[in-house]
């Protein structure tokens, strides 16, 4: 695999990557799929945010007082690209509970594969907070294009591209619009098909994790 751009972070745990094999099997159930994902998304939020801001407080400890750190969840918004987004809100949750969520309806026109937007719903004060945007895959690049695109309106502090899988076609995209925004992901598989489906991929995530195939 060629050298990847210094803001793709390409999230190599032995973990991480055992779940994700376990996921492209095709024998596998949408009951396992769904449990694997939601472990999985865990897995990666630690690595997400690790370069979250921190801020001391004072704790009584049952012997003492002492300085600790905490983080503000409250500050972080995921943003879910339905349908398929919400497979990974609920592992991101699990490990930033205080976390807010914002919501990108986009369906991909199957004659042009642009993203078509039909719902946008997010949090107050958005200028404020660092922004975790999340999709299973990053194929064509023009639904994430379109979310980063809508978000950056609202001048958040930062934004991040959080997905299972991409492809050199869909880096490529996102960079040449956004090269600002990083993307976190746990493979870069090698092409899409003509259908604009990655290969060797998972199929359609969103069929996977709802049953609806």
């Amino acid at each position: 695999m060629p050298a990847l751009p210094p803001n793709v972070h390409l999230i190599t745990h032995p973990l991480v990557q055992h779940k994700l094999t376990l996921m492209r099997r095709k024998d596998a159930s949408t009951n396992t799929f769904r449990r694997l994902l939601g472990e999985l998304s865990s897995l990666m939020a630690y690595e997400v945010t690790r370069d979250m801001p921190m801020q001391e407080v004072q704790v009584e400890t049952p012997l003492e007082t002492m300085t600790g750190r905490v983080i503000d969840g409250k500050k972080l918004v995921f943003v879910s690209i339905l349908r398929a987004g919400n497979g990974i809100l609920e592992g991101m949750l699990s490990v930033v509970p205080g976390a807010r969520v914002g919501h990108v309806g986009l369906y991909r026109d199957p004659k042009t594969l642009q993203a078509v937007e039909y719902y946008f719903k997010m949090p107050q004060d958005m200028q404020e907070r660092d922004i975790v945007i999340v999709d299973p895959m990053l194929a064509t690049g023009n639904s994430a294009i379109a979310a980063v695109d809508r978000l950056k309106k609202l001048a958040p502090k930062s934004i991040k591209f959080v997905c299972l899988l991409t492809c050199p076609e869909g880096i490529t995209a996102l960079h040449g619009a956004h090269p600002d925004v990083p993307i976190y992901t746990a493979a870069v598989d090698r092409q899409l098909n003509s259908h604009g489906y990655i290969l060797p991929g998972l199929g359609d995530a969103g069929d996977r994790i709802f049953g609806t195939k």
